[in-house]
């Protein structure tokens, strides 16, 4: 319980600055900064190649020979003075550096925290949708504090909200930390190669690319599309915590509802939500269809991500679960998120609701590609739960 609670307070003190950061970075950059749409869609889409780097590169190759908890605390504190450095810079140029530097360094805690996670799955026995609900819970206490801040001080609060979180981070992970985060993940030389040896991990890689990618235009515009529609900062902030309240029900559950359903059956529902939700979007311009399409957060980006992790659970040893974590954060939460914001940004331009229309194009193959995976590796056994 001691190792669970721990985990759970990672979880929430990362995520909190994370619904600080997705959400209101682009409103900030708009509004404190004064830049156009398209040059705050370049400041994000750099800093997510720059994530991607770190990510793919940087985070697998520390976590051989520094703890995942050690790591973490020098993270966090690198992050804090880099986020700093946004203060006095008004070129674009300068922030540019800026945020490459800042997003090197800051988005390493995610797949460091769902490291953390997967290893104390297989060593400590955690329930990961337990901890991984207060994560959930995190995001929406951020959403309900920078609504109503920045109602009263404008989108300028949100860099100090943001600093304020990391202090949090940093508080949170000097506690003293689980056996299982105490140790490296082993010296053997990072191979990617092992990974590659798993076709189920190929196809459900270019599944999350696709699907988690698909939400760049709702993470970098939703913000600035409830302002289109005449929606005030307060109610903007409870607006975006829908979703994130029908994740938290998702993960406080998920272990129990999806324990011996296949991996490729979550991915085609998933899928198949994500189509639907961007469409309303591009179909129904309307307060009350945004909210409405809040609900499937919970399968567009929570079903998504818990069957990946189901995913390396089952088919990965504990040595290459960064390695496996690095990828999905690099290509499924950075580069495509990236390319789709560059996308998503000059569909924005056009209308609003045509950023959302793309995602739906772009997030529509994984239906098939569920399909296939389910016919060629879980026809017939459904139902099979592998504790490897």
């Amino acid at each position: 319980m001691k190792n669970q609670s721990w985990l759970s307070l990672q979880f929430f003190a990362i995520f909190f600055t994370w619904g600080i950061f997705i959400p209101y970075w682009t409103a900030w950059l708009v509004e404190s900064k004064d830049f156009s749409i398209s040059a705050a869609s370049t400041v994000i889409a750099v800093g997510m190649i720059a994530r991607s780097f770190s990510s793919f590169f940087v985070f697998p190759k520390l976590s051989q020979t520094v703890s995942l908890g050690r790591l973490s605390r020098w993270i966090v504190l690198v992050s804090g003075v880099a986020l700093l450095m946004f203060l006095p810079m008004d070129s674009f140029g300068m922030v540019l550096g800026c945020m490459v530097l800042f997003s090197l360094v800051y988005p390493m805690l995610l797949p460091m925290v769902e490291s953390m996670a997967a290893v104390m799955m297989k060593e400590d026995g955690i329930d990961y949708g337990r901890s991984r609900s207060w994560g959930s819970i995190g995001y929406t206490t951020a959403l309900l504090a920078v609504g109503f801040l920045t109602s009263i001080f404008t989108e300028g609060a949100v860099i100090y909200l943001l600093f304020g979180g990391i202090v949090v981070i940093l508080l949170s992970s000097l506690t003293k930390l689980p056996q299982s985060m105490s140790g490296t993940r082993g010296q053997e030389k990072l191979s990617y190669g092992r990974l590659l040896k798993s076709r189920k991990f190929v196809w459900a890689m270019v599944i999350v690319v696709l699907s988690q990618g698909a939400h760049a235009s709702y993470y970098n515009y939703g913000v600035l599309y409830l302002k289109e529609l005449d929606v005030s900062a307060v109610y903007i902030g409870v607006i975006l915590n829908v979703a994130v309240l029908s994740e938290i029900l998702f993960f406080a559950f998920s272990d129990r509802l999806l324990k011996g359903k296949s991996i490729s059956l979550m991915f085609i529902i998933a899928a198949g939500a994500a189509v639907t939700r961007w469409t309303l979007l591009f179909l129904f311009p309307s307060t009350p269809v945004f909210i409405f399409t809040q609900l499937f957060h919970s399968l567009t980006f929570g079903l998504t991500h818990y069957a990946f992790m189901r995913l390396i659970y089952e088919e990965l040893e504990s040595k290459d679960i960064p390695a496996a974590q690095g990828v999905y954060t690099s290509l499924g939460m950075g580069l495509s998120t990236a390319v789709l914001t560059f996308i998503g940004g000059f569909l924005y331009d056009i209308s609003p609701s045509m950023a959302f229309m793309g995602m739906a194009i772009v997030v529509a193959p994984c239906v098939v590609l569920g399909g296939w995976m389910y016919w060629k590796y879980d026809r017939g056994v459904e139902g099979v739960f592998s504790y490897k």
